[in-house]
């Protein structure tokens, strides 16, 4: 097997609000959208991010209603701090302060309009 991208794709109420809140926020672009559907990249994500909306009826029927709640998108970033600053004078919420871990990782999260979580993330913190 060759893997030529990746992608992760989510289910969401409000795909506009999705794919605007990583634009805006998080230097996503638009690749392709249509109805229900949004696919958004980055050059350095290593990944494209689709939002599909809850109920689309290309799913698959136990899909239909899945939401994507639970899942967090984690993104490595270089200056967190920098980082941290920049959405909070965006006006983003925290919805969990920066934290360090025992093994290295700071990460702190917000959250988009439809509740999935994004996290950023570096490996700069004390390791035990």
């Amino acid at each position: 097997m060759k893997i030529t991208s990746s992608a992760v794709s989510l289910n969401v109420d409000d795909v506009s609000a999705a794919g605007a809140f990583l634009t805006r926020h998080f230097g996503f672009v638009e690749e392709m959208a249509a109805p229900g559907f949004v696919s958004l990249s980055r050059e350095d994500a290593g990944m494209n991010v689709i939002f599909l909306r809850r109920g689309l009826e290309t799913l698959p029927d136990d899909q239909q209603d899945d939401h994507a709640g639970g899942i967090i998108l984690a993104f490595v970033v270089e200056d967190l701090e920098g980082e941290l600053a920049r959405l909070q004078a965006e006006g983003v919420t925290i919805t969990m302060p920066l934290t360090a871990e025992e093994w290295g990782e700071r990460a702190f999260q917000v959250r988009d309009p439809n509740g999935v979580i994004v996290q950023l993330v570096d490996w700069n913190g004390p390791r035990a």
